[in-house]
């Protein structure tokens, strides 16, 4: 289940200004500790040690393959590459300079197989997010914030949806 927040655009110079969007809330991150010992619970026979070994290894390798230039695909996930940041075109080729053109490089994933965005449409379920009442610590509709807001959004309540 994905839970979502609603947040309001707002800022005069904003194109979006006025306007709601859903956010995801986001409960918890893992890292490669806490993603090992999920994994070492799903009837395997590895420790968590083992997995976060091997994960560990991985992160490495897919950092060095992208630095190399190349994609690293890992099936039913994403394919991860570096992407360009580019800061503004230059006129011409003969014009074009890396440190005047480039703001820098960034890392890219698309979803892939299983894991693709239509896929992810079919089986996502939403959810909308209690919201959280700063003053009496406690939640109801209409109020609060979270912790991935942005000072520019604001936040109602409201129900339960699923996609397509």
């Amino acid at each position: 289940m994905i839970t979502y927040k609603k947040v309001q655009i707002t800022g005069e110079n904003h194109l979006c200004s006025g306007l709601w969007y859903a956010r995801p809330v986001i409960s918890e991150t893992f890292d490669i500790d806490t993603l090992s010992r999920h994994m070492s619970k799903h009837n395997t026979p590895f420790s968590p040690g083992v997995i976060k070994g091997v994960l560990a290894d991985m992160v490495s390798c897919i950092k060095e393959l992208i630095l190399d230039g190349k994609n690293v695909k890992l099936d039913d996930l994403a394919i991860f590459s570096v992407g360009i940041v580019s800061d503004h075109g230059a006129t011409s080729a003969q014009e074009f300079k890396v440190s005047e053109h480039i703001k820098g490089l960034k890392l890219r994933a698309r979803a892939t197989g299983e894991l693709s965005n239509a896929q992810l449409n079919l089986e996502g379920q939403l959810r909308e997010a209690p919201a959280y009442n700063v003053e009496k610590g406690t939640s109801s509709p209409g109020t609060g914030g979270n912790e991935d807001t942005d000072d520019e959004e604001k936040e109602p309540g409201g129900g339960e949806g699923t996609l397509g």
